[in-house]
């Protein structure tokens, strides 16, 4: 095995991938030409795939009983057994891909049959998601968007107080590369006594990151702040899309409905808490005058090792663009350490009122923009609300989404000494 602190694969193509390294090794769900759907562990250009690997008996105890679970056509029953299983899991993985791993020959022998040309496989939403959550912890998004609304008070009262969220719709998530249809809806035009129904003509993207439930919580027993690490099994990109002309007529006073359940799409790929831990920051201090969080949200360990240091990008493709062999343009550069509320600050609230979590269950953390200019993770603040188009390169201008637009989101973890690892791409096309 390799002695050293980031050792390398035989996996060629997995020594210093941009997202996919032997540090990474997420999971997610494929299909494989002539095979059912299926779990496999994504490393360098290939898919190891978990039903092979499970078939020739490599792995065995707790990692076996994981491999089992996770290389079925969905990943809920590999979540629900929780973190411990899960390691077991990578640990083995880790020792099975490893440069000098004692079973390299018999691995290398099964070819293409354990592992598979990503290029030749289709990728599935990872689970079965029954709830999706969709938080509002990006503070200066929420702080951008405020000062839209209400120039001199932008944050509400509550919104230091409690980590807010609305209940998405679970059943129009979708994988990266499916289109987006233009939602229809009601708007109210400026000026106009009555709504007028048609297309909506303000489509935004929002730049999150989605966070994957493990172990759920029986009804009535919450998750307690100390223990909700134990129940995430992993996290994703997430492009929450808003029809901002629907939201804006329909909001008030229960929030988002029809501006946001058209579509949601997320990138294919859990990466695990494993992965991430040498990411972990200390959460950003709060503003002098902020308050603390209440007791059963705050948890020193939390606090000093919580947030996760991810590098954020929403990048724009337009027809023209595409035509012309350009590359799409980057708007926005931020991080997901702009969390005002960590993510088990998220889970803890979710479940203080006694509401069950299940196993496969998706968090959207809200649009992550940065504080500047450049660092704004939806049209609605690069255009403030529309008042200033954003030039592309073509010369061809945007305040917000038309015909034929790809937002590809893309996400960077980086330390020095560390391995950098990647979350592959969450895209999506707009149609009509």
């Amino acid at each position: 095995m390799s002695t050293s602190k980031h050792p390398r694969s035989w996996v060629i193509s997995a020594n210093d991938h941009p997202d996919f390294p032997l540090q990474n090794l997420p999971f997610g769900v494929f299909t494989r030409p002539g095979f059912s759907r299926r779990g496999g562990v994504a490393v360098g250009n290939y898919i190891f795939d978990l039903q092979v690997a499970v078939e020739a008996d490599l792995f065995d105890g707790a990692a076996r009983v994981a491999a089992e679970s996770a290389s079925r056509g969905q990943l809920n029953d590999f979540f629900a057994l929780g973190a411990s299983p899960r390691r077991a899991l990578r640990s083995q993985l880790l020792s099975l891909l490893d440069e000098n791993s004692p079973q390299r020959e018999r691995l290398q022998a099964l070819g293409e049959t354990l592992l598979v040309p990503m290029s030749d496989c289709q990728m599935h939403l990872p689970a079965q998601v029954g709830d999706y959550t969709d938080f509002y912890v990006g503070i200066h998004h929420a702080m951008n968007v405020g000062k839209l609304f209400r120039p001199d008070n932008p944050l509400l009262p509550n919104y230091k107080y409690v980590p807010i969220a609305y209940h998405g719709r679970a059943s129009t998530l979708c994988v990266s590369g499916t289109p987006v249809k233009r939602p229809n809806g009601q708007t109210l035009a400026p000026g106009a006594e009555v709504p007028a129904f048609g297309p909506s003509k303000r489509l935004d993207y929002e730049l999150e990151v989605g966070v994957w439930m493990g172990q759920g919580n029986e009804a009535g027993e919450p998750i307690n702040i100390v223990d909700a690490g134990e129940h995430i099994a992993g996290f994703c990109l997430l492009n929450d899309w808003s029809a901002r002309d629907l939201q804006a007529w329909e909001y008030q006073p229960l929030g988002p409905f029809l501006s946001k359940s058209f579509a949601t799409s997320i990138s294919p790929w859990v990466v695990t808490a494993e992965a991430l831990a040498p990411f972990r920051s200390a959460q950003p201090e709060r503003p002098v005058g902020d308050p603390k969080p209440l007791d059963y949200l705050f948890d020193e360990q939390d606090q000093s090792r919580g947030a996760l240091d991810i590098e954020l990008e929403v990048l724009l493709l337009t027809v023209q663009m595409r035509e012309q062999g350009l590359a799409p343009q980057r708007l926005a550069l931020s991080n997901a350490l702009n969390m005002y509320w960590t993510v088990a600050q998220m889970v803890t609230h979710h479940s203080v009122n006694g509401c069950k979590l299940q196993a496969g269950d998706l968090f959207g953390t809200g649009t992550l923009s940065g504080p500047q200019p450049g660092q704004f993770g939806s049209l609605l603040e690069m255009t403030e609300g529309g008042k200033h188009a954003v030039e592309l390169p073509t010369g061809e201008t945007r305040k917000f989404l038309e015909a034929g637009d790809e937002v590809i989101l893309k996400a960077r973890c980086r330390r020095e000494g560390e391995v950098s690892i990647g979350f592959g791409e969450c895209r999506g096309r707009v149609v009509g």
